[in-house]
Parts: structure tokens; C-alpha cells; sequence
């Protein structure tokens, strides 16, 4: 969704059903959403779309009876923390955070604003939830992979790139505290196909060019980035310095393909985030965090850009084209 029609969908009411503005509640119902990206993010912009219009399915009318606080960390680890302060000092009805550094910042401020996640890692390894059914406190969500995951993105990327014989893991370890979890079965799951593995923690730019570029004189290296809220932010970095370095790579998200680079296997994100509006709906409506069992992703895309598998050497095979929700040409 572009930035204007996002403008106007959280901005004004003309675009709402007559019926729902005609509904004048005693007071508008206030949702926050803290997301990571920089302002503006149209990845970051397309989602947040996707909830505040899986809200209006249910009757939730901007500027009627609701009232949406939007705030971008920017990939600031500072900037999470101080805004996390500004939305609980806001009193809002429900928050609704990204990613698992946001939802414990969130957390740290408030024991009783409900908290819905969306995007979030291993949130019972994180110590987010107590578990799966019974989260406890007033925080849930929606979860967007299984550690186990990682051993299907380096079965992806060698059958796409079968040369890989080494392969950087990035992320940065202060905004992936859950790295380990996705560490554990990749490299479990390296020997049966024969590659070999290495963590390589990041921070920001500087640190992402000196590390593709010292990784890329390996023999056959890949690339494979994890889900993290600074790879998120710096991902036209990595996908540039990895097909410039000759480097396939494999994306955790959709976007970082639609960027330029080779291949993503992820869950579908407007559609996560549209069903996380039935929780913030049930929230609204009187129901507790604690009683909302967290949710796991249902659909999964492979998405491939066609291109940049051109401009690094790569024929994609039948067996992989046929499996793929997506080819960007």
C-alpha cells in the first residue's frame, strides 16, 4: 500500500462505511503500534494497513470509535525503550508491538496495558509468555516462525544454488536475542548439506559491508539472514553487498526479495497482520491477553526474484520453481 493511501486509511473517515461512522460510542478506543522500521517503511506501512483494515471488518471506524497512535523506532534500540515510555504514558486500550526487543521493552513499562505481539520469535524461549496456551500477564500474539525453520532455508538455498559450500549467518545479537534458537538447527542441519555454517553478528552498515566482504572470499559463500529488527532496517545493504560479492542469499522476508535479493521462505505478513486484528477486536471487547493463547503462522511463501538469480549465474530448478508462491521478474 502506498504511503498516501495509508495516510488517508489511519487519517480520515471519508473512506469508512456510512454505517460505522453513524455508530458515536461514548468515547474512541485507542490502539498504539510501535513498529521497528524507519518512518515511513512501506513494508512497515503495507502491514500496519493490513490490521487497521482487518479492524475495520470488524467495526472498528477511525475517527468513530477508534484512535490509532502510530510510532517507528527506526531501528533504534534507544528509540524503542523512550517510545515504549511515550505510548504507555498515552493509556491507550491495547499496544500493539513488532518483534520480540519491542514487546519486552513494552512489557518492562507496563503489567497491565494488554500487549498484542505480532512477528515475535520464540516468545516462551524469549520469556515473552509463560507458554503457547496459557501466555499469563497481559501479553499475546502472533508468533512468525519455528526455530526448526532454519534448516529449511539452507535446504532452499542449496537447491537453488547447489555450489554453496559456506554460509554467513547474519544478525545482530543485541536485536536477535533469540538468535540461538535459529542457530542450533542450522547448524544441525549444515553437514547433510554440506555446508558450512558461520554466525557473523552485525550492527549496523559499516559492520555489514566488512562483513560480507571478508566472508565473500570464501570458497562458494551464501548468505542466509535471519529475522531481526536491524537486518529489517539495513536489508538494501545486504541485499546489494551480497549480489555485488556474487553471494546467494536467502531472505526472511518477502520484501528483502522484492529489494533485489534471490529468495525468501516466510509467512505471509499483511495476512498475519490482518489476523492479528481479531485479537485486538476481542481485546477491545473486554477479553484478557492471558486467557488469548499465542497463535502460530498458517501460510508460508517462497518467493523468488527471477533477476537477480539471472545477474548471479543461477538456473532455478523445475522442482523449485513449481514449489514457489512468487516469481519477480
Amino acid at each position: 500500500m502506498r504511503r498516501r493511501e495509508f495516510i488517508t486509511l489511519i487519517g480520515g473517515t471519508a473512506a469508512w462505511p456510512i454505517s460505522a461512522r453513524a455508530q458515536q460510542p461514548a468515547r474512541l478506543r485507542q490502539v498504539a503500534i510501535l513498529r521497528a522500521e524507519v518512518a515511513g517503511d512501506p513494508e512497515g506501512l503495507r502491514n500496519s494497513s493490513a490490521l487497521i483494515q482487518g479492524l475495520q471488518a470488524l467495526g472498528w471506524a477511525q475517527g468513530s470509535n477508534l484512535r490509532i497512535e502510530l510510532r517507528w523506532a527506526g531501528g533504534s534500540v534507544d528509540a524503542v525503550k523512550a517510545l515504549a515510555k511515550e505510548l504507555v504514558a498515552l493509556a491507550p486500550d491495547v499496544i500493539v508491538v513488532v518483534s520480540t526487543p519491542i514487546s519486552a521493552a513494552v512489557m518492562q513499562e507496563t503489567h497491565t496495558i494488554p500487549i498484542i505481539f505480532v512477528q515475535n520469535f520464540d516468545p516462551v524461549g524469549s520469556g515473552i509468555v509463560k507458554s503457547l496456551v496459557a501466555p499469563e500477564g497481559n501479553i499475546t500474539g502472533f508468533t512468525s516462525y519455528e526455530p526448526a525453520m532454519g534448516s529449511k532455508w539452507l535446504e532452499l538455498l542449496k537447491g537453488v544454488a547447489p555450489q554453496v559450500a559456506s554460509v554467513a549467518i547474519m544478525y545482530n545479537p543485541q536485536t536477535a536475542p533469540y538468535a540461538g534458537a535459529f542457530l542450533r538447527p542450522i547448524e544441525a542441519a549444515a553437514l547433510s548439506f554440506a555446508i558450512q555454517p558461520t554466525a557473523m553478528p552485525i550492527q549496523d552498515a559499516g559492520t555489514i559491508e566488512k562483513a560480507i566482504e571478508a566472508f565473500a572470499r570464501e570458497t562458494n559463500p551464501g548468505l542466509l539472514v535471519l529475522p531481526d529488527l536491524t537486518t529489517t532496517v539495513y536489508e538494501n545493504v545486504m541485499v546489494k553487498l551480497a549480489v555485488q560479492h556474487g553471494m546467494p542469499g536467502i531472505y526472511p522476508w518477502r520484501h528483502y526479495v522484492t529489494a533485489g535479493g534471490l529468495m525468501s521462505y516466510a509467512v505471509d505478513l499483511p495476512v498475519l497482520w490482518r489476523r492479528a486484528a481479531s485479537y485486538v477486536d476481542q481485546v477491545l471487547k473486554g477479553a484478557k491477553p492471558a486467557n488469548l493463547p499465542v497463535q502460530q503462522p498458517t501460510k508460508f511463501e517462497l518467493v523468488i526474484n527471477l533477476t537477480t538469480a539471472k545477474a548471479l549465474g543461477l538456473t532455478i530448478p523445475a522442482s523449485i520453481l513449481s514449489l514457489a508462491d512468487d516469481l519477480i521478474d
